[in-house]
């Protein structure tokens, strides 16, 4: 047990996200910061936090002391609760043509969007797509991401999803973090798929969703509600059979035209992904549903839209959270703070509420609740900032990156050594 124990710091700040409300709006008074604070960890887990100089004293003879030098700020490690990492090709030819005038959807009806990476991704090895998706987590690593939700989405065949999903399990045999795979079969009905958008879903349904249980492959389901994707009549069965089966839900809402929400919050989902065609009747619905709200600033940066409206979603009394939605297509900066601090600056966000979407709300959106605070038992994901003031995370916008990476009580990543 002694040789488990590890006291780490001083640390300068140290923000255990502690004692904050999981839904609604957070002024920045209410956050925890301790200073001059300690960490102690007994193997993966937090055993206690506080002033460093009293956990000293009273573990100098039973743990190993790991000293920190300088000014340091430690927080939860952050997660990224959208991604679509698990992907090959690029779509900058999307991008030019958005620039140019082309919409998102004049892109997709014309072969170009989603479409396109599904065939880049079809062509692609199972084992080459486990080193990209190991490659993309090591990046979101690098800043701070110590779980990533990865969806699936990009093969639209039964054997293709399954190729996609198995490389999300083997990379997250080897990536530092931890990888949560998703289930995105209904992201679009496939261009050579002849027969109708409920006989796929059918197919899907029937198909791969015992295969996924069989092979543990995912115990989540999503779907994306768009014209360019499923109605919400036609997908609603399809989410009730794997709701039916034990699948968590989650669900593409409101990107473009809303539906998305409503279906979310009648099924229970999780969460309700995008939101940024969200109106008051939407953000009153999902006020009055335990369905986190996850909104994508790198998506409305791609494509050029309105963002999330996040400031009425809190103060409507919503959870919120903010992920970074990496996709090739749609938001390729891979950025996940430099997405949540530019929506901060566009919606009014406080830094209690930034850091709290980045971190124990984007927890709940992946069902988690072993990480995203610094207390007593939670998972020991921490991640450290060289400064004197947390506040320099969020006014750095993203280009102060961390100096160090813990995850379930280890060191994983450091740019000092």
């Amino acid at each position: 047990m002694e040789k488990d124990l590890k006291l780490i710091g001083p640390f300068r700040q140290l923000l255990t996200m502690d004692n904050i409300p999981l839904k609604g709006a957070i002024k920045d008074a209410k956050l925890q910061v301790i200073e001059q604070a300690g960490i102690l960890i007994e193997g993966e887990l937090v055993q206690e936090v506080g002033d460093f100089d009293f956990l000293y004293q009273k573990w100098q003879d039973k743990a190993v002391f790991i000293r920190l030098e300088g000014n340091q700020v430690a927080l939860p490690g952050f997660v990224d609760c959208h991604t679509h990492i698990c992907y090959a090709g690029q779509r900058a030819n999307d991008f030019a043509l958005r620039n140019a005038g082309s919409s998102y959807l004049e892109i997709a009806e014309a072969g170009g969007g989603i479409w396109s990476t599904v065939t880049h991704t079809r062509t692609c090895t199972e084992d080459d797509l486990v080193q990209l998706t190991v490659d993309r987590a090591a990046f979101l690593l690098a800043q701070g991401v110590t779980t990533v939700e990865v969806k699936s989405g990009y093969g639209l065949q039964v054997e293709e999803e399954l190729k996609i999903l198995r490389a999300i399990k083997k990379a997250n045999q080897v990536a530092a973090a931890d990888l949560v795979p998703t289930c995105l079969a209904a992201h679009m009905l496939p261009r050579d798929y002849k027969g109708t958008a409920k006989d796929y879903l059918d197919l899907m349904e029937v198909t791969l969703f015992p295969e996924l249980k069989a092979q543990q492959l995912s115990n989540r389901v999503d779907a994306f509600i768009e014209k360019t994707a499923f109605d919400a009549e036609t997908i609603r069965p399809y989410l009730q059979r794997a709701k039916a089966m034990g699948f968590d839900l989650t669900v593409h809402a409101d990107q473009f035209s809303t539906s998305g929400s409503q279906v979310a919050v009648e099924l229970g989902a999780r969460s309700a992904d995008h939101l940024e065609a969200s109106t008051a009747v939407e953000i009153k619905l999902l006020a009055h549903s335990d369905t986190v709200a996850v909104a994508l600033p790198a998506a409305s940066i791609g494509i050029g839209c309105a963002f999330t409206p996040a400031r009425k979603l809190l103060d409507a009394g919503v959870c919120l959270a903010i992920a970074s939605d990496w996709n090739p297509g749609s938001a390729p900066i891979g950025q996940l703070l430099t997405s949540a601090c530019i929506l901060a600056t566009m919606e009014k966000l406080s830094n209690a509420e930034v850091l709290s979407a980045l971190t124990f709300r984007a927890a709940q959106a992946l069902n988690l609740h072993d990480r995203g605070k610094l207390v007593k038992g939670m998972r020991a994901d921490f991640i450290l900032f060289r400064t004197d003031n947390y506040q320099n995370i969020t006014y750095y916008q993203g280009s102060m990156k961390p100096s160090a990476v813990w995850k379930d009580g280890k060191e994983v990543f450091s740019t000092e050594r």
